[in-house]
């Protein structure tokens, strides 16, 4: 630690008999460094910073008020600067004050003061620097725990869309598509900002495009007959598959309960319980409108339609991708977000290579990030 070390005392003053006296005197127990002038002195901390300057005012050219101010405005203000000075009125020493100083003693100075408020900065300084260290090392210790709760949240996350794939095979690129279709909306809305962009800081963001993948997490609780189905659901069948955003966002409130109300979880259920819902009213299970249906909800139900329109099922073939693109069109205002499908509308060309490369049945390979990247930074 620097503690264990001698310190460093700048003696700024133009009089060579001030200069001999503090040097004498200090130099016992410290290192003592000498400028006869403020360009000197500033020449002095540039090169070796001191832990302390004992500053004159009254010098030729450049005074100690304008010296103690640049050292202010080139960084230095963490090093203590003691006036000692022949000017004992009020006006000099509220002007050093002013200008940064955190001492101030009048000549003709008694030495044994001057080494006590030296000793007494020095030690103000060490403390300072150790709450310093302290909060170093505590920052370092939260942005490791930060990193290490994301690492948990995005694994629970991950682990509980795999539940739904589970269930039906035909989920797994459904997931990964749905949840990059998501991340591109988002990163179009807040790169345009507006409205829409004050409701997704960086956090909300980021929670949003991973939480994605559970809109279908209530499926787990829908019963195989109905889920795997490989032809049209009757009436009956389809209220008992609509249940499964009010499971979704049951089971997913329980979860969030337990973690506390800020938990990761509240954009999980969102999307669970609202990706149905839509922009007229018609939707499910709330009947929910407009902007009354949360961001993440409107977001994914495009998303969501979109790779249910252009995929392939055991109950439908999968639509062209131009029809599914005029389908979401025409669901402008009434399906959907008119905001977000002119988003859509922009960014066509992304979400159609996203279908493309991520087709269900593709293997997953060690350069998906890169693609994933490629895809969203493409005009």
């Amino acid at each position: 630690m620097r503690g264990e070390y001698r310190r460093t005392v700048l003696v700024v003053d133009d009089t060579e008999a001030n200069v001999d006296i503090l040097v004498e005197a200090l130099s016992d127990d410290y290192d003592v460094a000498v400028a006869m002038d403020g360009p000197s002195a500033l020449d002095a901390v540039a090169q070796e910073p001191p832990d302390l300057v004992l500053l004159d005012i009254m010098m030729p050219g450049m005074d100690g008020y304008e010296v103690c101010s640049r050292l202010r405005a080139d960084g230095h203000g963490e090093i203590p600067v003691l006036f000692i000075t022949a000017l004992g009125d009020m006006a000099s020493k509220a002007r050093a004050f002013e200008a940064g100083g955190v001492d101030y003693i009048t000549k003709p100075f008694e030495i044994l003061e001057v080494k006590a408020r030296v000793r007494t900065h020095l030690s103000l300084l060490d403390a300072r620097r150790k709450i310093q260290k302290h909060n170093e090392e505590l920052e370092q210790k939260v942005r490791e725990r930060t990193r290490e709760l994301r690492k948990t949240q995005d694994v629970t996350l991950e682990s509980l869309a795999l539940l739904a794939e589970y269930r039906d095979l035909e989920t797994g690129e459904h997931i990964r598509r749905t949840q990059l279709y998501v991340r591109l909306l988002v990163s179009e809305l807040r790169r345009e900002g507006g409205p829409l962009a004050e409701l997704l800081d960086r956090e909300t963001a980021e929670l949003l495009w991973v939480s994605a993948p559970l809109h279908d997490i209530g499926k787990v609780g829908i019963p195989d007959s109905i889920l795997l189905k490989p032809g049209k659901l009757d009436k009956d069948e389809f209220e008992i598959m609509k249940r499964h955003t009010v499971i979704g966002h049951d089971t997913l409130l329980r979860a969030e309960k337990k973690l506390g109300s800020n938990s990761f979880l509240r954009v999980a259920r969102e999307i669970a319980y609202s990706h149905h819902e839509r922009w007229d009213g018609g939707g499910y299970p709330r009947g929910l409108a407009g902007d009354d249906i949360p961001l993440s909800g409107r977001l994914m139900a495009l998303a969501d339609v979109y790779d249910a329109l252009v995929s392939r099922r055991a109950y439908k073939t999968a639509f062209p991708k131009v029809k599914a693109a005029a389908i979401i069109l025409e669901g402008k205002g009434t399906h959907f977000d008119p905001r977000i499908v002119d988003i859509f509308e922009r960014r066509y060309a992304a979400f159609k290579r996203i279908s493309e490369r991520f087709a269900d049945g593709e293997a997953e390979d060690d350069s998906i990030e890169a693609r994933i990247e490629s895809i969203l930074r493409h005009p």
